[in-house]
């Protein structure tokens, strides 16, 4: 389980971000660890006191751990550890070049393999975007793991329903635009904007194009045809949701227009989400972390577990 850079080679298939972009990250101050998985480096932060149950903070499409930087420090400032790695293609975990290596079925392996290779155990899931198609799989796969979940502005899509016209327009650019501005893209799913250096920020991992393969490729990978890879196992993984009986906790924005209105069938089908006080953050839009970090990182903790 090394955590030295220089311990995991950078596979054939891949590029690694020089560390020197990310020295004018604001407001992160936490070294990376890193891990190597399927040969790559995987990269994250672990903040807090290590012998407390880690919440873990995952990401989605096109952000990186930096996403978390509010929730991680109020979460901290509370006594809590919180864990938040770089998604494979994604901040200073390696990228590989091509977008045929990006799968579903891919990027959850990797994520449950990096799970069981870090020994994450007593796990508080927070997951939103990419984050929840990932986070979500990979609970249902080792439940043991998992004490909680905190979901905001994500899913579990099946391939079935009506799929928003926002998401369509998200695909279609992400696929064919000549550019791929991820700050600018970034800051156009808040309500509250970016600074230039938090821009800057989430333009760091990314040197050139050769870099955003997997930025590229995500809005693709989301299952939104019944017979699409990835939907029958989320169909499956619905079927565990409805035997959790574990805290379940829905903290949506009424900001975003790609996953509004998601969170009535969790609160309706998981077991472990009935009864509860669930948020609802007003103000912000589909990256809650940027506009209303301290308000979920407080829907984290009010499940006092």
């Amino acid at each position: 389980m090394p955590d030295d850079a220089s311990a995991v080679p950078l596979r054939s298939d891949a590029l690694r971000t020089p560390e020197a972009r990310f020295a004018s990250v604001p407001d992160f101050p936490w070294v990376p660890q890193y891990t190597a998985v399927d040969g790559y480096r995987v990269a994250h932060v672990d903040a807090g006191p290590p012998d407390q149950p880690p919440v873990l903070c995952l990401h989605g499409e096109p952000t990186w751990g930096f996403l978390y930087r509010k929730v991680i420090t109020a979460l901290t400032a509370a006594g809590r550890r919180a864990v938040a790695p770089d998604l494979i293609g994604f901040g200073r975990s390696d990228k590989p070049v091509a977008r045929s290596t990006y799968s579903y079925a891919g990027h959850v392996a990797w994520l449950r393999a990096w799970i069981e290779a870090r020994d994450l155990r007593d796990i508080t899931l927070v997951c939103q975007d990419w984050g929840s198609l990932l986070g979500l799989r990979v609970a249902m796969e080792l439940p043991e793991r998992f004490r909680a979940i905190v979901l905001s502005n994500g899913g579990l899509p099946t391939g079935e329903g009506a799929v928003p016209k926002a998401f369509r327009a998200w695909a279609a650019f992400a696929r064919w635009s000549p550019i791929f501005p991820i700050g600018r893209i970034v800051a156009s799913g808040t309500r509250h904007g970016l600074s230039d250096a938090a821009r800057a920020a989430y333009d760091a991992p990314f040197p050139d194009d050769r870099y955003k393969a997997g930025t590229r490729a995500f809005p693709a990978l989301v299952p939104v045809e019944r017979d699409q890879p990835g939907a029958a196992d989320n169909r499956a993984a619905w079927e565990q949701l409805r035997c959790w009986n574990k805290p379940f906790l829905t903290a949506y924005t009424t900001g975003d227009p790609i996953t509004r209105g998601a969170h009535r069938r969790f609160q309706a089908e998981v077991p472990g989400a009935r009864g509860r006080d669930h948020v609802t953050i007003r103000g912000a839009g589909h990256f809650v972390q940027e506009d209303a970090g301290d308000a979920l990182a407080r829907a984290v903790l009010s499940l006092g577990v």
